[in-house]
């Protein structure tokens, strides 16, 4: 039986959940990388993980990612149309990492509307088919030798700029879920089967 602390914790961290932050990962294969990001989405109150797989293969490392996976709701697709195109109907803005010239600073778009934020896998990138999906095409500034950062750093940056958006405008601070989203992860999160 959960403890009263244990359950007002549970308490707590759903009601700072983000149900319309989403993060998509697009054929990520590189365990560490896979668990660190859901580390950090877990931190930063997001529900909700897209996964894009056309192997049905997500690497899956309990030592990195410290559990997050199961405070979290992960969901897979096998096609990028698919996940994109569901997340499109349901209102979503989609915004895809990208080191092209026509990609605009990643803190120049507004983070606190319903926003999916699609990171590609270590050597190639976000798809073709995403970025045709994309609302904005966005990327960090670097001046190094190196054109780009590690997945996990690059979910972090991006992510705890939506974070800080988000606090400021007060999302954090009131709970965003519905009765019904509220319940089923209460339940899931205290009495796992």
């Amino acid at each position: 039986m959960p403890t009263k602390e244990r359950i007002e914790k549970v308490k707590r961290v759903l009601s700072y959940r983000q149900p319309d932050l989403r993060i998509v990962l697009e054929e990520i294969r590189n365990t560490h990388n896979a668990h660190a990001v859901l580390r950090t989405c877990e931190a930063a109150g997001v529900l909700n993980i897209d996964i894009i797989s056309t192997e049905n293969f997500f690497p899956i490392n309990e030592a990195i990612s410290t559990r997050a996976e199961k405070w979290l709701n992960l969901n897979f697709y096998s096609s990028t149309s698919e996940c994109l195109g569901k997340l499109k109907d349901l209102g979503f803005k989609i915004a895809v990492t990208y080191i092209g010239e026509d990609a605009i600073y990643y803190r120049d778009i507004d983070y606190t509307q319903p926003i999916a934020i699609v990171f590609g896998n270590e050597s190639e990138g976000v798809s073709e088919k995403a970025i045709s999906f994309a609302d904005w095409k966005i990327k960090i500034p670097m001046v190094g030798m190196v054109r780009s950062l590690n997945l996990s750093v690059s979910v972090g940056i991006i992510l705890y700029e939506a974070f800080h958006q988000r606090w400021c405008k007060g999302l954090y601070s009131k709970r965003r879920l519905s009765d019904e989203e509220f319940n089923k992860f209460y339940e899931k999160w205290l009495f796992p089967k």
